[in-house]
């Protein structure tokens, strides 16, 4: 039977048969070639297809599914964006080799709360004068604590110019615990930087003094901890540590705040 004699339900049972046939030869292609291909190729296609996530939403009676694909690069920005306002540099009063009153600076820190941000306690760690710096304006900050864990925290005060509004984020606290070896860690301080965790709940970063104080987060945006400069302490110290500390500080109960792990070896 020649094909121009099929009429019209012919035609497209055959179009279905076609379509059909070519589904399953797709299908059988496509395994053969992911089993021959190199591990640098399926790894990323392989994630990818795990971060599909199926929506399914009820419409006037009606169930439709909608198929999302999500990007790391979104994920990223994403966390980033959602941890924005959380994050401050800080400076401190100094003496300069003239004698003058400066500000230098004493890394970062993020929010702990509504008022206290959490920051690297060999750059901050006594009593003078601190500032502290985020997209809502510049603020006075007074030192509370140190912790024998390498971190401090400081108490947000007045604005500088008199007249900026404190505005904050005050990340979502994580959980180390439940990373899985291959996830990337995000650190945000002085830029952006990334690394994979490979299993070892003690992050082990090289941290310059200008990034001490910087937040690690997860890509959810769920804060992990805080990354520590210092050659000779830990470089990280996980939030359920903070938040412990955080605690004590706030209720000391007649104690007295722990003394700096290490005293600074240069004048600051």
């Amino acid at each position: 039977m020649d094909i121009k004699d099929l009429n019209k339900p012919q035609l497209i049972l055959l179009a279905v048969l076609l379509s059909f046939v070519t589904s399953i030869a797709t299908g059988i292609t496509t395994v053969t070639l992911m089993q021959q291909a190199p591990a640098s190729f399926t790894a990323p296609v392989n994630r990818v297809i795990q971060q599909t996530i199926e929506k399914i939403q009820q419409v006037e009676g009606k169930t439709i599914t909608q198929t999302v694909i999500v990007k790391e690069e979104d994920l990223v920005v994403d966390a980033i964006a959602k941890n924005k306002s959380a994050v401050f540099s800080i400076t401190k009063e100094s003496q300069d080799l003239e004698g003058k009153t400066i500000e230098i600076s004493a890394g970062f820190g993020f929010a702990v709360s509504d008022s206290v941000i959490v920051a690297d306690g060999m750059l901050a760690y006594d009593n003078r004068p601190y500032y502290v710096k985020n997209g809502s304006g510049k603020f006075k900050a007074d030192f509370m604590s140190s912790d024998k864990g390498g971190f401090s925290f400081l108490k947000i005060g007045a604005a500088v110019n008199g007249t900026d509004k404190l505005a904050l984020t005050v990340p979502t606290f994580g959980d180390l615990d439940k990373m899985k070896i291959g996830q990337k860690i995000l650190v945000l301080g002085n830029g952006v930087s990334a690394f994979i965790f490979d299993g070892n709940k003690d992050l082990k970063m090289s941290i310059p003094r200008s990034n001490g104080g910087a937040l690690v987060l997860d890509l959810d945006g769920n804060a992990l901890g805080i990354a520590l400069f210092g050659e000779f302490t830990n470089n990280f110290a996980p939030i359920g540590a903070i938040a412990s500390a955080l605690k004590l500080s706030l209720n000391p109960e007649g104690t007295t705040p722990a003394a700096p792990i290490l005293a600074p070896s240069t004048t600051q």
